[in-house]
């Protein structure tokens, strides 16, 4: 087994989309001979000079067109041609990796709901400025955009379909395949201009589909997006997109560092894959990603609350025309066609045959409510098709335990609806952070990411997500960059950062730096900032040694025409951790000063795991909280991830395979179980002496007996003897 230097067949899925919706998707590939008749689009990695390489192709096989060169983030060429000449290509020796484009057609359609909540989050709402962003190129690196919306015409200026290899960054529409609409969202946010206007409404979109079909598109895909853009002179990137890879390293993480370092400001949704910690995911876990998570204004939690047994059981409302808000007790009753329903609450199963049915009926015996028990957690159609009627009563689901709990303790009890209201809040779905291996404080900053209301093609829809966040930020860079033309993307973060709004929980106490980092983005707040604190999230990395002690570089520049003083808090030495702050010192107008902060840890006081806090400085008379972060020997978070297999796009008889190792492992198995009865079926693959990082590698299909889907289990045992293991589903065409 080894680490390959190249990039081949790594998969990122567009994973930041949370609809306000349940949708059944299913696709086919097309078929190997459908695919042999007409031409395919790919990716190629080449080792040497990738213009060189292009001759030698095209003298070889004229009938193949090379469409683009990529020698930036990666040494590629993009080439068109019928699928018998792309064969041919395998053996010539310099070719490192080959990523075909797959076709997928789409059998069914996601419904959008047509009413918007009535906490609707418009995004001109983050900017209150005079400035609108002009002259800012913003680069959109996702599935393509409408090009013919109403509300983007005005502001798109160019860009590259990065799947069809063409000049027209499409959406993907339904005759396509699997439709999407994520592009066309992220961009409006950005800089919408009509009926509907962005945080920057005068910025110039920059449209790139690097996701095809469904919001799937392959590492190589996105980093040649990104390559793209650069060329293309984009000064803000935009990327609401990735994986599940908590890792530093990745490569479209490495391509995020390297797009950074040549000036391009890179803005990157953090994921939805939260509450849990470490569950960010590269691109975001680059270090020069400003990694965006999403705020939530407010959050109603609805509970139906049965006084007698003292339950509370959550709701999840879903009719938006006649939202959950029972003013009185309710009995409640199970559905029986022989019943009547006058003033209850109805319990229904999800069954799909029926569903629809019962609502209506009992509508027509006159309930006051709909409670709709879920048996598990898969898409239902018949939901969607129910959303699409004009219910005038309250819909709400519960999970298949507490429908259980209401079927058999239900007879002669009265429930009451109880509604809690929060506000200023970290979506439940934000992903959280810290990063692995260099264990960076992820997110940077937070953003609006609930109940957002952006264009979609041939209209608007309301979305949550990350995705949605991020584009906040973007488009609030652009009108950073329009205000402040000579600070660096370095100076334009730390202001965003130190005049974040740090959110407090509940008990008025702030929310830990791995779930918000620096807090919400206040842009008006910024672009009044007078000292920028770069450098502000201070990430002391994992120690390992009883007694350690760490510094990290804290940068203050005073922008300001006017002295700032400049002071940090000494904080008691509490729980092992020891700090030696700087001495109190005075900045110049446009003085930029270093100052180090040191922390010396003693392990024999400090719990094993993630260590947080924050540190106050005194700029004048304003306080700014610095969040810290280290770990103590270890965590939770996974030692090795990210495995996926498929066929390799030429050969027909050969798999391929990557995986992602945290830490150094003396063994690592990829066990295999049949998925409804957990049988062991038998190993598929055994590595020893497991380096830490990407590893790829091909197994040949005829070696392996098995076939179809299965249960994956993943043991690894690390280099100090902890056994480790995760779940990943795994199928054998």
């Amino acid at each position: 087994m080894k680490i390959l230097p190249r990039l081949s067949f790594m998969f990122i899925v567009l994973v930041f989309i949370c609809l306000n919706q349940e949708a059944s998707y299913i696709y086919t590939v097309t078929s190997a001979a459908a695919q042999q008749e007409k031409e395919r689009a790919m990716i190629i990695e080449v080792s040497g000079s990738p213009y060189e390489r292009k001759r030698q192709i095209e003298k070889e096989f004229p009938q193949l067109t090379i469409v683009q060169t990529f020698d930036t983030l990666l040494n590629a060429l993009a080439i068109k041609g019928k699928w018998s000449e792309l064969r041919k290509l395998e053996r010539f020796d310099f070719i490192l990796g080959m990523h075909p484009v797959q076709t997928y057609t789409t059998l069914t359609r996601p419904n959008l709901f047509s009413t918007l909540d009535p906490n609707i989050i418009f995004p001109e709402k983050l900017n209150q400025t005079r400035f609108t962003g002009k002259g800012i190129k913003v680069g959109v690196i996702d599935t393509g955009i409408d090009l013919n919306h109403p509300d983007l015409k005005r502001n798109y200026r160019g860009g590259f379909d990065l799947v069809d290899l063409d000049e027209e960054p499409m959406e993907t529409t339904k005759d396509e395949g699997m439709p999407t609409t994520h592009g066309t969202h992220v961009a409006g946010i950005i800089a919408a201009n009509g009926h509907l206007r962005g945080v920057a409404p005068n910025a110039e979109i920059y449209a790139y589909r690097a996701l095809g079909p469904g919001g799937v598109g392959t590492s190589i895909q996105v980093i040649a997006a990104m390559e793209r853009a650069m060329k293309d002179g984009v000064d803000i990137m935009n990327l609401s997109l990735g994986n599940t890879v908590n890792g530093p390293d990745y490569p479209t993480s490495k391509a995020v560092q390297e797009a950074s370092k040549r000036g391009v400001a890179v803005i990157v949704a953090n994921g939805n894959s939260g509450p849990e910690t470490w569950t960010v995911g590269a691109p975001a876990t680059a270090k020069a990603a400003f990694s965006v998570g999403a705020y939530e204004a407010m959050r109603e939690e609805i509970f139906l609350y049965e006084p007698e047994k003292g339950r509370h059981i959550p709701i999840r409302s879903i009719n938006r025309n006649a939202p959950w808000k029972l003013d009185r007790d309710y009995p409640l009753v199970t559905f029986d066609e022989e019943k009547t329903f006058t003033a209850s609450i109805v319990l229904v199963d999800d069954d799909e045959k029926t569903l629809i049915d019962r609502v209506f009926q009992a509508i027509e015996k006159e309930a006051a409510a709909v409670i709709i028990k879920r048996t598990n957690d898969k898409p239902n159609p018949a939901l969607n098709r129910l959303l699409e009627q004009e219910i005038p009563i309250p819909i709400g689901l519960v999970n298949k335990k507490d429908g259980e709990w209401l079927e058999k303790y239900h007879q002669d009890r009265y429930f009451k609806t109880i509604v809690n209201v929060k506000k200023d809040l970290v979506a439940p779905f934000s992903s959280r952070g810290p990063v692995t291996i260099n264990w960076a404080i992820k997110p940077n900053i937070l953003a609006p990411g609930v109940n957002v209301l952006s264009t979609v093609p041939n209209g608007y829809q309301v979305l949550n997500g990350t995705s949605m966040a991020s584009p906040h930020v973007a488009g609030a860079v652009a009108i950073m960059k329009e205000a402040k033309p000579k600070w660096t993307n370095a100076q334009i973060f730390a202001a965003l950062e130190t005049t974040a709004l740090r959110l407090e929980d509940e008990e008025g106490k702030l929310i830990p730096p791995h779930i918000q980092g620096s807090g919400l983005i206040r842009l008006d707040k910024a672009l009044e900032a007078d000292v920028l604190i770069e450098n502000g999230l201070l990430t002391f990395g994992k120690i390992s040694d009883y007694i350690e002690e760490v510094s990290q570089d804290v940068i203050f520049h005073n922008v300001s025409k006017e002295n700032k003083k400049i002071s940090f808090r000494h904080e008691e030495s509490k729980n092992g951790l020891y700090f030696t702050l700087p001495q109190t010192f005075t900045l110049k107008p446009g003085e930029k000063k270093t100052v180090p902060v040191t922390l010396k840890t003693n392990r024999l006081f400090l719990q094993t795991g993630m260590q947080e806090g924050w540190l106050s400085v005194e700029v004048d008379h304003d306080e700014v909280l610095l969040p810290y972060i280290l770990i103590n020997v270890t965590d939770s978070y996974k030692k090795v991830t990210g495995f996926s297999l498929r066929l390799h796009p030429l050969k027909e008889d050969v798999y391929t395979y990557e995986l992602y190792a945290i830490e150094d492992a003396k063994s690592i198995v990829v066990q295999l179980f049949e998925p409804d009865t957990l049988v062991y079926v038998g190993d598929l693959l055994r590595l020893e002496n497991v380096e830490k990082g990407i590893h790829e590698d091909e197994l040949q299909r005829n070696d392996i007996e098995y076939r179809g889907s299965f249960y994956g289990l993943i043991i690894a045992e690390l280099d100090n003897g902890e056994i480790v293991q995760y779940e990943a589903p795994i199928y054998l065409p």
